[in-house]
């Protein structure tokens, strides 16, 4: 004679299943935040950003000060 088949062994297999999907789904989010899509780039759009990478260049010596109060006029 098989004991719990009346629903309840039904029902720990859902939930051992459900706490596997979740411990999965942990796993891969920490993943994908830890390695993810990194962005260097300032976080604002538009002219801040551009302005900011503007000045981050000029800081670097990338452009000269001639260079950065040009495009400083077009933005």
């Amino acid at each position: 004679m098989m004991m719990m088949w009346d629903g309840g062994m039904f029902l720990y297999m859902i939930f051992w299943v459900l706490i596997v999907g979740l411990i999965i789904y942990a796993v891969i989010s920490l993943i994908m935040n830890a390695f993810g899509k990194r962005n260097d780039r300032p976080e604002g759009k538009g002219e801040d950003a551009a302005l900011q990478i503007l000045k981050e260049r000029l800081a670097r010596g990338e452009i000269s000060e001639e260079e950065f109060e040009q495009k400083y006029k077009l933005l």
